[in-house]
């Protein structure tokens, strides 16, 4: 047995299917907490906007959103207040989305367990 084994908290599982507004988004509404993101796997549409709203819970630790999609990167520092983010999912398939910050001598955000998946369904 290794004696470098990554330690992994339980992480549940948290779905979202999106729902298209009547305006043609797909709004998700994502909490962002101690090493969280909940929801942490999203199912939205291809070929719809996307718009994003995530709020940092309360407290002092930084974080932010990563994804790469599209062929873009997105790297948005999350607010107390909200961050929107708004895309259109162009192909299907998984896409994860993760906090990258990282404290010295620490595990980073997203080995601790902030990361999710977003699912692009026809």
């Amino acid at each position: 047995m290794s004696t470098v084994l990554a330690i992994q908290k339980e992480r549940v599982e948290k779905r979202y299917s999106a729902h298209i507004d009547p305006d043609g988004i797909q709004r998700v509404n994502i909490k962002a907490g101690s090493y969280y993101f909940d929801p942490n796997y999203i199912v939205v549409k291809v070929n719809t906007p996307v718009e994003l709203n995530i709020v940092k819970e309360g407290g002092i630790i930084p974080h932010n959103f990563v994804l790469e999609i599209n062929g873009t990167h997105i790297k948005e520092e999350i607010k107390k207040e909200g961050t929107k983010i708004s895309f259109t999912p162009m192909q299907i398939g998984k896409f994860e989305f993760y906090c990258d910050k990282k404290l010295p001598f620490l595990p980073s955000h997203r080995d601790e367990g902030m990361w999710g998946i977003i699912e692009v369904v026809k």
